[in-house]
Formats: structure tokens, sequence, C-alpha cells
């Protein structure tokens, strides 16, 4: 999975953004940030393939962004997109990837990511292929198979499930497993009355929610009982949570 990060002030172009790449197999967006600063941030914590970068962060410079970007991660491929067209030339010489200027066409996006997942063809494999399974009989428990083990997780035990660099986090109270298997695996197998997708590298137990608090401006942080990580939480799942609980 090609994972890339929105770094755009504008919550409205990341929307349309985020839709069109998601829309392509192999992409995940990972992280939305408004900032230089959350850009940083979420690069760090995420560590993505690829960054879309607005050269103009609010009266921030995206092309410093970028440079940044490109010294903590020299691999990162970035991709400014932006209505500025007149700074195409100072973009290239950060060895950008492409340059999208607005308003976007979709054929040309679709485009950037074809030649994206052709450059990045070891963002392609996806998951080693751990196997989960859940039997009639047994349904609060999950038998996570891999090459070199079988473990058993107790669902009732889970606090939350974390998706960072190709694997997965299984965090319960005694203990944390690691797997394989992708988010959405595990989440069909969870009940999805006490467990609630709040990000797409984030599964969390509903009943262990202590406290949810601001992380930047479409990003919040959940703290979680029992568990000393916190989870992050999109602005639009976090509405979602609160329709949950009226």
């Amino acid at each position: 999975m090609i994972k890339v990060i929105l770094i755009e002030d504008e919550p409205e172009i990341r929307k349309i953004l985020r839709k069109i790449i998601e829309k392509q197999d192999g992409f995940e967006v990972v992280a939305e940030c408004g900032s230089f600063a959350e850009a940083l941030t979420d690069s760090s914590r995420f560590k993505p393939d690829v960054a879309f970068v607005d050269i103009d962060l609010g009266g921030e410079s995206g092309l410093d962004c970028a440079k940044l970007l490109t010294e903590l991660n020299p691999k990162i491929k970035i991709v400014f997109a932006t209505a500025h067209s007149e700074y195409m030339a100072n973009a290239f010489e950060i060895y950008a990837f492409d340059y999208l200027v607005k308003p976007f066409n979709m054929e040309r996006v679709i485009r950037t990511l074809k030649k994206l997942k052709e450059s990045l063809p070891q963002a392609e494999s996806g998951d080693s292929g751990d196997t989960v399974i859940q039997s009639e009989r047994f349904k609060d428990k999950l038998m996570i198979k891999s090459k070199d083990q079988v473990f058993f997780v107790d669902t009732k035990e889970i606090i939350m499930l974390e998706r960072i660099d190709g694997v997965t986090r299984i965090v319960t109270k005694d203990e944390v497993f690691q797997s394989s298997a992708s988010l959405s695996d595990l989440e069909a197998k969870l009940n999805p009355t006490e467990f609630f997708r709040c990000h797409k590298s984030y599964i969390i137990n509903l009943a262990c929610i202590s406290r949810i608090e601001p992380y930047g401006r479409w990003t919040f942080t959940v703290s979680l009982k029992g568990c000393s990580d916190n989870a992050l939480m999109t602005a639009q799942n976090y509405e979602s949570l609160k329709e949950l609980f009226e």
C-alpha cells in the first residue's frame, strides 16, 4: 500500500484529493495536514511514501516544507498541488515528482498516481498475508496465523488497533500483538457496536475512550484507558462518534 500525506490548508481541496486518491487501488491517505508543523509531525509519525504539498500553506512556504521533508526522508515523492503555476521551476529544483495546478483535472491526477505506482513497486506488495480466523463458536476470540506462529486474541481485551509501516499493533490490557493482517481484515471480525474506525490507521474500543482533544485543525487525539499510546481521529469521524452518543 502506498501511503500518502496531504499537506494543504484548504479542507475542501484535501477532500477532493482524498476522494481521487483513495479510489485508486494501492493508495491510502494516512494523514491530512493544514500547516507546516502538522506536516512534519505526521510525516515523522506515518512515514509516507508520497506527499501532496500546496506551495502556499496559509502564508507558510510549502516549498520550504517539502525541502525539509526530503531532508528527513530522501525517498519521499513530492507532488506539488497549487494554483501558483509560476513556482513550477522552483518546485522542480527540489526534485518534485510532479506539479498539479488547481483547479485539478481528475484525469491528470490519476495519471500522476499511475506514475507514482510505477515508481514505487516495493510499496505495492501489500501485506505478507497473516490470516485472521473467527469461529462461530468462539466469536469473542481471534486466531491470527502467520508463517511462524499462531496467536489468540480475546476481542474483549482489545483497547485499540494501530497500523504503522505495514504492521498492525493489537493493543490489549496485558500485551501487544503484531501482525501483517490489515486493519480492514481485523475490523470485519470485530463487533461494530463495540469498536470504531476513527482513522485510516486506528480502530478503538469505544468502552476504553477516556478523553478526546484537538490535534491540529482537522484531527483529534484519543486517550484510552489502560493504554499509554493515543489514537488519532479525523474530524469527520469525530462528528460520527458524537452522533453515536446522542
